[in-house]
């Protein structure tokens, strides 16, 4: 068990043995975060190196007013979202008044490798990845997303149906391939 307590006051105190200890405690977990942020790996290895540079800077802020790990955590993800927004403008979102394509039925992932998940997720298109990631799996609301990307709710709303009916298709698509195989 790591004593998170001595290595935050550690890394206070700029110890380099406390600041890899901190690391390689958090590294795999926050590489999962960027990665579902991420398209490639090298990338998500790059926004993971800068949000570590960002915790070590920031540490004397930490107040333990939460866990260590959630703001460790928050720290990958602005560093992600950062990343990501300078590339959104590529990739224009736009406000969707009616999905027809959707069913009303939510559609859920079931018997679904995590590294296939992975993949998955990064197969989306950029605004829909990262939408999908603050709403299904950080748990932000759609308006906490619309001001963090100085996007619109309707936006929000409308890339994140996108996302799960690009997922849902995907799926389906790799059920048939593999029931195909099968027979």
């Amino acid at each position: 068990m790591v004593d998170e307590a001595n290595l935050v006051k550690g890394c206070k105190k700029n110890n380099r043995k406390s600041q890899q200890a901190l690391y390689d405690h958090y590294c795999k977990k926050m590489f999962a975060v960027c990665l579902r942020y991420c398209r490639k790996a090298e990338d998500a290895e790059d926004v993971l190196q800068e949000a570590f540079v960002k915790v070590f800077t920031k540490i004397s802020s930490f107040r333990s007013e939460s866990s260590l790990y959630y703001w460790i955590k928050k720290i990958v993800i602005n560093t992600a979202l950062n990343y990501q927004r300078s590339k959104l403008y590529l990739y224009p979102m736009v406000d969707v008044n009616e999905l027809h394509y959707l069913s009303e039925k939510e559609f859920t992932l079931n018997n679904i490798h995590y590294n296939d998940l992975i993949k998955l997720l990064q197969s989306l298109p950029d605004g829909c990845r990262i939408i999908f990631n603050l709403y299904a799996i950080e748990g932000f609301q759609h308006k906490e997303i619309a001001e963090m990307l100085s996007i619109s709710v309707g936006t929000s709303k409308s890339q994140y149906s996108r996302a799960k009916f690009l997922l849902k298709e995907k799926i389906l698509n790799t059920e048939k391939v593999l029931h195909g195989k099968l027979q």
